[in-house]
């Protein structure tokens, strides 16, 4: 058995036991708002008292739950939102999430890469294609217009001819616009102590933007493609 096999064996391993712990061991249930909500005083009160040890540990795990595909980054950036403010929750995602997104990348590259691309390169080619067309550019426009799961965009990616050093600072700066509008409604949430502060103004205005968002996007995208000749990624 050859190296790079044992190697590839190793990281499905790894991927698959995440897997499985976070589905049999029902982690889930602590990536809910709901448990984050119940949880919110605890985990300030552990936050005021080891600041340090939670940034890192929420950071680490962002970048697990991001690199194993796992749902939970949604819940986890409003939390991140709700416990440590606005900036230091946008500097520790816009990282973490980058980071996960790339290993993603890789996992999906190393092990299926080139069985992917020989099996269904056909199928791949104006996935390809685009890449090769727009460059860096084709990438950003995915990760603004939230038309696809992120995890989808990342596996994806990883069958492409993509470098994973484009493919990271692109990622860092075309999801940052996304993830500011998500810290910003869980840093809202977390102010909220009862029923009628859901109606507060700054929550309303914040999941307000949350929906509006790829809209706007969209639309300024449509019109810069047509500004520039570009062909259209998005149909309007």
């Amino acid at each position: 058995m050859n190296q790079r096999l044992i190697k590839r064996l190793i990281i499905v391993g790894l991927v698959v036991a995440a897997i499985l712990a976070f589905w049999l061991l029902d982690l889930g249930q602590y990536f809910s708002l709901s448990y984050i909500k119940q949880s919110q005083t605890r985990f300030q009160a552990y936050y005021a008292s080891h600041p340090a040890s939670m940034l890192g540990g929420y950071f680490v795990l962002y970048v697990l739950v991001t690199a194993f595909s796992l749902p939970g980054a949604a819940a986890m950036t409003l939390l991140g939102g709700a416990l440590f403010g606005f900036w230091w929750t946008l500097l520790v995602v816009s990282f973490a999430s980058s980071i996960g997104a790339t290993l993603a990348c890789f996992f999906a590259r190393f092990v299926l890469g080139n069985w992917v691309q020989q099996k269904f390169g056909d199928k791949l080619e104006p996935i390809n294609r685009g890449v090769e067309r727009e460059g860096a550019f084709y990438l950003f426009t995915l990760r603004l217009v939230p038309l696809f799961p992120f995890f989808v965009i990342n596996l994806v990616m990883g069958l492409t001819k993509m470098p994973l050093r484009t493919f990271y600072w692109v990622s860092q700066v075309g999801m940052l616009a996304g993830t500011a509008v998500f810290v910003n409604a869980g840093k809202e949430l977390g102010q909220v102590d009862s029923l009628g502060g859901i109606l507060s103004p700054g929550l309303v205005i914040s999941f307000v933007i949350l929906g509006i968002f790829p809209l706007a996007v969209k639309k300024g995208l449509v019109w810069y493609r047509r500004r520039t000749g570009r062909q259209a990624i998005i149909e309007p």
